[in-house]
Protein backbone atom coordinates (compact mmCIF):
# COMPACT_ATOMS: atom_id res chain seq x y z
CA UNK A 1 0.00 0.00 0.00
CA UNK A 2 1.45 3.03 -0.88
CA UNK A 3 1.79 5.95 1.25
CA UNK A 4 -0.64 9.31 1.31
CA UNK A 5 0.38 11.09 4.21
CA UNK A 6 3.43 12.43 5.90
CA UNK A 7 3.05 13.54 9.44
CA UNK A 8 6.10 15.54 10.49
CA UNK A 9 7.73 16.37 14.05
CA UNK A 10 8.69 20.21 14.13
CA UNK A 11 11.64 20.71 16.55
CA UNK A 12 15.10 19.88 14.76
CA UNK A 13 13.01 18.82 12.32
CA UNK A 14 11.91 21.46 9.79
CA UNK A 15 12.34 23.99 12.56
CA UNK A 16 16.15 24.82 13.60
CA UNK A 17 14.99 24.61 17.48
CA UNK A 18 18.54 23.89 19.03
CA UNK A 19 20.16 26.77 17.09
CA UNK A 20 17.07 29.19 17.91
CA UNK A 21 17.36 27.91 21.65
CA UNK A 22 20.45 29.01 21.98
CA UNK A 23 21.17 31.98 20.28
CA UNK A 24 18.03 33.17 22.55
CA UNK A 25 19.21 31.78 25.69
CA UNK A 26 22.86 33.82 24.62
CA UNK A 27 21.39 37.31 24.48
CA UNK A 28 19.30 36.91 27.45
CA UNK A 29 22.22 35.80 29.61
CA UNK A 30 23.59 38.95 28.51
CA UNK A 31 21.11 41.13 29.24
CA UNK A 32 19.91 39.43 32.84
CA UNK A 33 23.50 38.27 33.87
CA UNK A 34 25.56 34.80 34.29
CA UNK A 35 23.75 32.85 37.23
CA UNK A 36 26.05 32.19 40.08
CA UNK A 37 27.28 28.60 40.19
CA UNK A 38 28.20 29.52 36.19
CA UNK A 39 31.94 30.07 35.22
CA UNK A 40 30.84 31.20 31.74
CA UNK A 41 28.43 30.91 28.97
CA UNK A 42 29.25 27.76 27.53
CA UNK A 43 28.75 25.99 30.85
CA UNK A 44 25.57 27.93 31.44
CA UNK A 45 24.24 26.72 27.95
CA UNK A 46 25.02 23.26 28.72
CA UNK A 47 22.99 23.16 31.51
CA UNK A 48 19.90 24.52 30.22
CA UNK A 49 20.18 22.24 27.78
CA UNK A 50 20.28 19.11 30.08
CA UNK A 51 17.60 20.61 32.12
CA UNK A 52 15.51 21.38 28.91
CA UNK A 53 15.87 17.73 28.18
CA UNK A 54 15.34 16.65 32.02
CA UNK A 55 12.25 18.91 32.18
CA UNK A 56 10.68 17.47 28.61
CA UNK A 57 10.65 14.10 29.58
CA UNK A 58 8.43 14.88 33.21
CA UNK A 59 5.90 16.33 30.58
CA UNK A 60 6.21 13.33 28.46
CA UNK A 61 5.07 10.93 31.23
CA UNK A 62 2.27 13.40 32.49
CA UNK A 63 4.38 14.79 35.79
CA UNK A 64 3.51 18.32 34.63
CA UNK A 65 2.17 20.63 32.16
CA UNK A 66 3.44 22.43 29.79
CA UNK A 67 3.91 25.98 31.51
CA UNK A 68 4.82 24.22 34.98
CA UNK A 69 8.14 22.21 32.83
CA UNK A 70 9.01 26.27 31.96
CA UNK A 71 8.52 27.34 35.24
CA UNK A 72 10.61 24.60 36.91
CA UNK A 73 13.43 25.07 34.20
CA UNK A 74 14.15 28.53 35.53
CA UNK A 75 14.23 27.23 39.22
CA UNK A 76 16.34 24.68 38.50
CA UNK A 77 18.36 26.79 36.29
CA UNK A 78 18.86 29.63 38.51
CA UNK A 79 19.23 27.43 41.69
CA UNK A 80 16.33 28.71 43.10
CA UNK A 81 13.76 26.23 44.23
CA UNK A 82 11.27 28.78 46.11
CA UNK A 83 11.09 31.29 43.07
CA UNK A 84 7.36 31.94 42.85
CA UNK A 85 5.22 31.08 39.97
CA UNK A 86 5.16 34.57 38.68
CA UNK A 87 8.68 35.39 39.03
CA UNK A 88 10.10 32.43 37.14
CA UNK A 89 7.34 32.97 34.51
CA UNK A 90 8.43 36.76 34.19
CA UNK A 91 11.73 35.28 34.01
CA UNK A 92 11.05 32.56 31.05
CA UNK A 93 9.23 35.05 29.03
CA UNK A 94 12.02 37.24 29.00
CA UNK A 95 14.13 34.62 27.56
CA UNK A 96 11.17 33.54 25.05
CA UNK A 97 11.31 37.30 23.35
CA UNK A 98 15.08 36.57 22.48
CA UNK A 99 14.54 32.62 21.61
CA UNK A 100 11.26 33.85 19.08
CA UNK A 101 13.45 36.47 17.62
CA UNK A 102 15.60 33.59 16.61
CA UNK A 103 13.05 31.08 14.96
CA UNK A 104 13.91 30.33 11.28
CA UNK A 105 13.30 27.37 9.09
CA UNK A 106 16.02 24.61 8.33
CA UNK A 107 16.85 25.54 4.76
CA UNK A 108 15.86 22.22 3.22
CA UNK A 109 11.82 22.64 4.85
CA UNK A 110 9.90 24.84 2.64
CA UNK A 111 11.69 23.18 -0.46
CA UNK A 112 10.94 19.92 0.36
CA UNK A 113 7.00 20.85 1.55
CA UNK A 114 6.76 22.23 -1.75
CA UNK A 115 7.96 19.03 -3.53
CA UNK A 116 5.58 16.84 -2.02
CA UNK A 117 2.98 19.15 -2.06
CA UNK A 118 1.06 18.03 -5.07
CA UNK A 119 1.36 13.99 -3.89
CA UNK A 120 1.11 13.91 -0.41
CA UNK A 121 -1.00 15.01 2.47
CA UNK A 122 0.58 16.50 5.16
CA UNK A 123 0.13 17.08 8.97
CA UNK A 124 1.90 17.62 12.24
CA UNK A 125 2.73 15.36 15.00
CA UNK A 126 4.27 16.81 18.15
CA UNK A 127 5.21 16.55 21.75
CA UNK A 128 4.66 20.12 22.82
CA UNK A 129 1.31 21.95 22.91
CA UNK A 130 -1.00 23.44 20.53
CA UNK A 131 -1.09 26.67 21.27
CA UNK A 132 3.10 26.58 21.07
CA UNK A 133 3.30 24.65 17.67
CA UNK A 134 0.50 26.66 16.11
CA UNK A 135 2.19 29.86 17.00
CA UNK A 136 5.53 28.30 15.74
CA UNK A 137 4.38 27.71 12.61
CA UNK A 138 2.06 30.48 11.92
CA UNK A 139 4.89 32.92 12.64
CA UNK A 140 7.40 31.15 10.31
CA UNK A 141 4.75 31.28 7.78
CA UNK A 142 4.30 27.57 6.92
CA UNK A 143 1.07 26.54 9.25
CA UNK A 144 -0.85 26.22 6.07
CA UNK A 145 1.02 23.20 4.49
CA UNK A 146 -0.34 20.94 7.46
CA UNK A 147 -4.03 20.03 7.32
CA UNK A 148 -3.77 19.26 11.20
CA UNK A 149 -1.01 19.73 13.71
CA UNK A 150 -1.95 17.40 16.73
CA UNK A 151 0.15 17.99 19.72
CA UNK A 152 0.53 15.96 22.76
CA UNK A 153 -0.25 17.74 25.78
CA UNK A 154 -3.53 17.96 24.32
CA UNK A 155 -3.59 14.23 23.27
CA UNK A 156 -2.54 13.39 27.10
CA UNK A 157 -0.24 11.04 25.41
CA UNK A 158 3.32 11.60 23.80
CA UNK A 159 5.60 9.64 21.66
CA UNK A 160 7.17 7.47 21.13
CA UNK A 161 3.48 5.75 22.07
CA UNK A 162 1.43 4.09 19.45
CA UNK A 163 -1.30 6.25 21.36
CA UNK A 164 0.17 9.89 19.84
CA UNK A 165 0.85 8.03 16.33
CA UNK A 166 -2.46 6.23 15.77
CA UNK A 167 -4.58 9.66 16.92
CA UNK A 168 -2.63 11.53 14.03
CA UNK A 169 -3.63 8.63 12.01
CA UNK A 170 -7.05 9.32 12.58
CA UNK A 171 -7.36 12.68 12.94
CA UNK A 172 -6.11 13.03 8.87
CA UNK A 173 -8.20 9.54 8.37
CA UNK A 174 -5.60 7.76 6.90
CA UNK A 175 -4.59 3.64 8.42
CA UNK A 176 -1.20 3.72 10.10
CA UNK A 177 0.16 2.08 6.87
CA UNK A 178 -0.35 4.57 4.40
CA UNK A 179 1.59 6.99 6.41
CA UNK A 180 5.03 8.18 7.06
CA UNK A 181 6.69 9.60 10.32
CA UNK A 182 9.35 11.96 9.69
CA UNK A 183 11.31 13.43 13.05
CA UNK A 184 14.99 14.07 14.32
CA UNK A 185 15.13 11.35 17.29
CA UNK A 186 15.94 7.80 16.10
CA UNK A 187 13.56 6.35 19.23
CA UNK A 188 11.28 8.52 19.93
CA UNK A 189 10.27 9.17 16.20
CA UNK A 190 11.03 6.68 13.77
CA UNK A 191 10.88 3.80 16.38
CA UNK A 192 7.85 4.79 17.73
CA UNK A 193 6.26 5.21 14.22
CA UNK A 194 7.38 1.96 13.39
CA UNK A 195 6.10 0.42 16.40
CA UNK A 196 3.20 1.92 16.13
CA UNK A 197 2.64 0.45 11.77
CA UNK A 198 3.27 3.45 10.32
CA UNK A 199 7.05 3.66 8.04
CA UNK A 200 9.16 6.09 10.46
CA UNK A 201 11.84 7.56 9.41
CA UNK A 202 15.11 9.05 11.16
CA UNK A 203 16.31 12.45 10.11
CA UNK A 204 19.84 12.48 11.25
CA UNK A 205 21.22 15.91 10.18
CA UNK A 206 24.34 15.26 12.15
CA UNK A 207 25.36 12.14 10.09
CA UNK A 208 25.00 10.28 13.93
CA UNK A 209 24.50 6.97 11.83
CA UNK A 210 24.41 3.40 13.36
CA UNK A 211 20.91 1.88 13.45
CA UNK A 212 20.68 -0.02 10.58
CA UNK A 213 17.36 -1.13 11.75
CA UNK A 214 15.79 2.34 10.99
CA UNK A 215 15.16 3.95 7.76
CA UNK A 216 17.49 7.17 7.89
CA UNK A 217 18.18 10.41 5.88
CA UNK A 218 20.58 12.87 6.62
CA UNK A 219 18.84 15.63 4.67
CA UNK A 220 15.40 16.16 3.48
CA UNK A 221 16.60 16.27 0.13
CA UNK A 222 16.26 12.22 0.69
CA UNK A 223 12.68 12.31 1.60
CA UNK A 224 10.95 12.30 -2.00
CA UNK A 225 12.96 9.57 -3.54
CA UNK A 226 12.62 7.48 -0.22
CA UNK A 227 8.85 7.80 -0.61
CA UNK A 228 8.63 7.44 -3.97
CA UNK A 229 11.10 4.68 -4.28
CA UNK A 230 11.51 2.54 -1.42
CA UNK A 231 10.02 -0.83 -1.50
CA UNK A 232 9.01 -0.31 2.42
CA UNK A 233 6.34 2.35 0.08
CA UNK A 234 5.22 -0.05 -2.74
CA UNK A 235 7.41 0.58 -5.60
CA UNK A 236 11.04 -1.15 -6.77
CA UNK A 237 13.96 0.08 -4.36
CA UNK A 238 16.14 2.77 -5.75
CA UNK A 239 18.66 2.31 -3.07
CA UNK A 240 21.76 0.30 -3.40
Amino acid sequence: MPIRAVLWDIDDTIFDYANADRIGMSRHLRDVGLPDGYACVEEALAAWKRITEVHWARVAAGETDFEGQRRDRVREFLGAPGMSDDEAGEWFGRHVAHYEAAWSLFPDAVPVLELLARDYRHAVLSNSSLANQEHKLRTLGVRDRFEAVICAVELGISKPEAGAFLAACEAIGLPPREVAYVGDQPDIDARGATDAGLAGIWLDRAGVGGRPELTRITGLDQLAPLLRGDTRFGAPSTFG
